[in-house]
């Protein structure tokens, strides 16, 4: 009995014995592992998506577009009025563009007949002309706004609306003046427009129109050198409380045939920048003048970007005088920061244009020129070399050679 006790024993402990591990060896050697956790490599977070790609938009602006009689004859086709080969060369441009505005420097009064300097009044064909070659916009604010009365500033407006064309500077009812600002959509890019004249020429607005036209100076029929800060504030701050990408004021203003701005044109400047203007678009010199691109410093000391253009000249005219046959096509390159909707001018050039008078007599009197397209063809056809050049180089003296966008090709 003792035997098979002790017998017992000795298997219960070789047992215990066996299970054990040996030294050394893990403590789950040789059992499964489907209780242990599996170690995996960290995950990458996917990278940031790329900073969305700024919007890039051009806005064309073209100078004066006045319609002396001559041109109005020129344009009469026999049933209609054609500015076609008049003004054809600026289509191109125009139509490129996100947004092309202008200098409507005559009225619609209704005609036949029609009529040029001192009272214009010019066919409603020359406002479908404009869309039809890419213009979207005008400026109808000037001193010869009041030529034809008030009748004629309603039906201007109303057959520019007909033609779709915008506009600003003049107006229909007083509900019409208080918000006298345009929105134009430049390529995704909100530019607020606004419109001024100096000045009607001695005529007073109509006294029971009184914000027929929207002038700038208080004393517009005596000295236009006293600049109406309350009004011109006023209607920036309305521009600003649309919190558009950018703020535009096209104004006619200066000394005519002055191919440099004068100090109240500084001063004027200045000011509208100043109270929110980002770019100032000038006209009625009839000639060119200076344009650049500028830092302003405000009123609180910090600084901001600034484009000016004293004068573009006449786009088309049938004057005579020294440069008043001088213009260009001004291209500003506009770009929106879409991580901080700042938006900026990027740049501007411009392109020479020359209108050419052949005359009275010709099949084809009155015809806007691409200089450097016209110089490429090299046959003198429609005018010299020797003139062409000299277009340019008056360009590039008033405006500097850096930003002509032809010499560069």
């Amino acid at each position: 009995m003792k035997q098979s006790l002790l017998a017992l024993l000795l298997c219960l402990v070789m047992v215990g014995c066996s299970a054990a591990n040996a030294p050394g060896e893990p403590a789950d050697a040789g059992q499964p592992d489907a209780g242990n956790t599996q170690v995996t490599e960290p995950v990458e977070p996917p990278p940031p998506p790329p900073p969305p790609e700024p919007i890039e938009s051009t806005l064309v602006v073209i100078g004066d577009i006045m319609n002396h009689l001559p041109q109005v004859n020129d344009a009469f086709d026999g049933e209609k009025y054609d500015y076609t080969n008049m003004m054809g060369a600026v289509a191109p441009y125009a139509t490129a563009a996100d947004c092309a505005v202008g200098n409507f420097e005559t009225t619609m009064a209704g005609g036949p007949p029609y009529s040029g300097y001192p009272a214009f009044n010019s066919p409603d064909d020359l406002a479908y002309s404009l869309k039809d070659m890419g213009f979207d916009l005008m400026l109808t604010a000037n001193n010869h706004s009041l030529d034809r009365g008030g009748k004629a500033v309603i039906r201007t407006l109303d057959v520019m609306d007909e033609a779709g064309l915008k506009h600003v500077g003049t107006s229909r009812t007083q509900e019409e003046y208080d918000n006298n600002i345009q929105v134009m959509d430049v390529g995704g890019i909100s530019v607020a427009f606004l419109g001024y004249t100096y000045g009607t020429n001695g005529i007073p607005t109509p006294k029971d129109a009184p914000y027929a036209v929207n002038l700038f100076n208080t004393d517009y029929l005596t000295h236009m050198s006293t600049l109406d800060e309350e009004k011109v504030r006023g209607d920036l701050e309305k521009a600003k409380a649309m919190d558009t990408d950018l703020i535009a004021v096209m104004i006619h203003w200066g000394v005519e045939y002055q191919t440099k701005q004068n100090s109240y044109q500084d001063q004027v400047a200045d000011f509208l920048f100043q109270n929110g203007a980002d770019i100032i678009l000038g006209g009625h010199a009839h000639v060119l003048q200076p344009m650049e691109l500028r830092t302003v410093t405000m009123p609180d000391g910090t600084e901001k970007q600034g484009f000016v253009c004293y004068s573009l000249g006449n786009f088309i005219s049938a004057q005579n005088d020294p440069l008043t046959d001088t213009t260009v096509v001004l291209t500003l390159e506009l770009k929106k920061d879409l991580e901080t909707n700042e938006t900026t001018i990027e740049g501007f050039n411009y392109r020479p244009m020359l209108m050419l008078d052949r005359e009275a007599g010709a099949e084809v009197r009155f015809q806007l020129l691409d200089v450097y397209a016209e110089i490429a063809k090299g046959d003198g056809a429609a005018v010299s070399q020797a003139r062409l050049q000299q277009c340019i180089e008056d360009c590039h003296r008033i405006l500097g050679a850096e930003h002509d966008a032809g010499a560069a090709e």
